[in-house]
């Protein structure tokens, strides 16, 4: 098993995925399910949502996101790259859009109006804990994943295409895959420049 540390490490972004999963479909539930229902959020607020696309429901998505990208293209010589990349999302084997409940937020806003600036900021810090608990637990199953943000030019769509309720914000897509295609070297800032320690 591995540490937590080395976990951090090994999570990385992967573009190369296939339509293939290392683990069963019930499997990858079960970890959505568990980030979501464990992973923290301001005043225990619990305001973050996901959804779960696989087979051809994944590959709706990424159609969809192609054909709104479409729209805004300048020519097709600019699109081809697009193009591109949506393809190499298509070809992964699902994807976790998240989500935050906006009625939630702005309950909590009404309630506490002296921290009613800060309920946006800290939903949107609890939605990148999650982001990162599934990331890092998909890839201690042997998947590859990647973090994108076609919000909202796919919000519309989205909402429509899986009658997702109108309060739910999306924040993220996931597209995931068992990798076909290894990540390049990372590089460091010096940490010593990034963190600073007062004894």
């Amino acid at each position: 098993m591995s540490t937590l540390f080395e976990a951090l490490k090994n999570r990385r972004t992967y573009y190369g995925i296939s339509k293939e999963s290392t683990v069963s479909d019930e499997r990858i539930v079960e970890i959505v399910q568990e980030a979501v229902k464990h992973t923290p959020t301001a005043f225990n607020s619990q305001t973050s949502r996901a959804v779960v696309l696989l087979g051809e429901n994944h590959n709706k998505l990424w159609d969809i996101t192609k054909e709104e990208l479409r729209k805004i293209a300048k020519n097709e010589e600019a699109f081809a790259a697009t193009s591109e990349k949506m393809a190499s999302f298509y070809n992964g084997y699902g994807t976790v859009l998240f989500f935050e409940d906006d009625n939630v937020i702005k309950g909590l806003q009404e309630q506490y109006a002296a921290y009613s600036d800060n309920f946006p900021i800290w939903a949107n810090q609890s939605n990148g804990m999650l982001q990162l608990v599934v990331w890092t637990a998909l890839e201690q199953e042997g998947l590859g994943a990647s973090i994108q943000h076609y919000n909202p030019l796919i919000d519309a769509e989205v909402k429509s295409a899986w009658g997702i309720p109108s309060n739910w914000k999306l924040i993220a897509q996931m597209p995931f895959g068992k990798p076909a295609a290894q990540p390049g070297d990372k590089q460091f800032q010096p940490v010593e420049e990034r963190v600073k320690v007062f004894k």
